[in-house]
């Protein structure tokens, strides 16, 4: 999958922020981008629930691993790590 790093200074960044901007840079990057799964570092969640079982014993977060295994093409990273999304396009699936 490819990877964007978004770097982030200044104010607090919130979840609601951070998924905005990656949207964006999704939008730009692929044709009707869906959001696979994500992770939050501050409140150490991650969605679907549950995919990064193995925690730090791995080389690829479970959040990644789940992408990756359906049809990812895109990780977004805010902050450093902070908020991590990860996309594929529609079209290969419609």
């Amino acid at each position: 999958m490819d990877r964007l790093r978004i770097e982030w200074s200044g104010s607090a960044l919130s979840f609601a922020r951070a998924k905005r901007l990656a949207d964006g840079a999704a939008a730009t990057l692929l044709a009707e981008p869906i959001l696979l799964s994500w992770y939050d570092r501050a409140r150490d969640i991650e969605s679907p629930a549950g995919v990064n079982e193995c925690r730090k014993h791995c080389s690829t977060p479970g959040y990644v691993d789940y992408a990756a295994s359906r049809g990812g093409a895109l990780v977004v990273d805010v902050g450093a790590g902070e908020y991590v999304f990860c996309y594929r396009p529609l079209g290969e699936f419609a």
